[in-house]
Parts: structure tokens; sequence; C-alpha cells
């Protein structure tokens, strides 16, 4: 039986799926040493996921760095928190990595953010966005193509708590080790959608507002 996915997914729908959570270990990494740690152990496996977090700012025109880097393989998250450990050589030496296949979400827009901390040259990165749309998704949130792909919610009660709190909550954990997640389930199964063309496109055509 073929899968079948939609153009657009309807966000009222999102409420009712089955919650979808990082099911491996979340290590916290605190500092230059334990960073370096973490990449050796990183760089030694065929995919990770990547996604950032930044504490929000509730006061018009001020903005705060990136907090932290979540990087996961499928049964282990990194979270880095780089209000700690800033960008430190060896995170430097992840990003610019050009052998270990790396995929995230709206990539661009992390990158910029980590640009912010320090200057580096990016390494070879897969965006999520751009394999979606060649099956004709229109909706690019993480959230959306989730539940358009897999039926099941990423809950996002967590996006805008602290990301600088000196002590991460557990439901803090969870969240950001699920988004880096996610993105690798995403990927292999749109890779494997592809190769196999075991899906069925549903174009969603919306009706128009009233004025």
């Amino acid at each position: 039986m073929k899968k079948t996915i939609y153009s657009k997914f309807d966000k009222q729908a999102i409420s009712d799926l089955p919650r979808a959570t990082f099911p491996g270990r979340i290590v916290v990494v605190l500092s230059k040493s334990e960073a370096d740690r973490a990449v050796d152990f990183l760089l030694q496996q065929p995919i990770l996921g990547f996604d950032t977090e930044t504490r929000p700012s509730f006061k018009r025109g001020h903005t705060y760095k990136v907090s932290l880097l979540q990087v996961s393989t499928p049964d282990i998250c990194f979270l880095f928190r780089l209000n700690h450990t800033g960008l430190t050589p060896g995170i430097i030496k992840l990003l610019q990595d050009e052998q270990v296949l790396k995929v995230g979400l709206s990539w661009h827009d992390d990158v910029n953010s980590l640009r912010h901390l320090g200057s580096f040259q990016l390494g070879a990165f897969i965006d999520i966005q751009h394999q979606a749309k060649e099956f004709g998704i229109e909706d690019m949130s993480l959230q959306k193509l989730y539940a358009n792909i897999f039926g099941q919610k990423i809950s996002k009660a967590d996006q805008l708590s602290n990301w600088e709190r000196d002590v991460l909550t557990d439901k803090q954990k969870i969240y950001a080790a699920t988004d880096a997640w996610a993105c690798i389930r995403l990927y292999l199964e749109l890779e494997r959608l592809k190769l196999t063309g075991d899906y069925e496109l549903i174009e969603v055509v919306e009706e128009p507002k009233e004025l």
C-alpha cells in the first residue's frame, strides 16, 4: 500500500496525532574538552541530524545569540550549550566536515545564527526542505513535514522557553533532541520514497477566503 502524502497539511489535524519523541540517550556538552570528545564520536557516524535553539526575546529590537546546537545520531543526541562553550575548534571542525552525511531543516537560518559566534566554512549539509519540494510538498515546517510523512506530532511547547537557563529541563532536552533526530528520520524516509516511488501525493487546494 502506497504512503499518502499531502502538498499541504492541515495544522488543526496535528493536535490529534500521537506524539513523537526522541527515544535515545541525551548528552549535554558544557566544556571544550567535552565538545572535542563528542565531535570525535560524531565524525565516526554515518548520518547526523542538526538543529539549533535560541533564547527568545520578548523585547522589541533585542535579540540573543544562538544558545544551543543539537547534533543527533539515530540513538544519541549531543546538546552543545554554546552560551557556555562558544564555537569551539571542535565544533567548527564538525560544521566544516565534508565526509559525514549531515541533514537539517531550513539550515541556512541556523548557519547565519552560528556565524554570529564565529567564522567557519560550511561543510557538506543537506536541507530537508529541498528534498520535500521535489515531492511537491509545500508546507515546510518541521512539525508539518513530520506529521505529513509519519502521521505523528512533534510538540512545540518548549520552543519559546529560556535556552540560556543554568540547567536545561528534561522537557527542553527532549524537545531539542527530538528536532535534530526527526531530521534524520525525514531524510531517510524521503530518500526511500524517492527510490521506490512508494507514495501518492494528494494536491490540497485551499478554498478562497470569504471577504
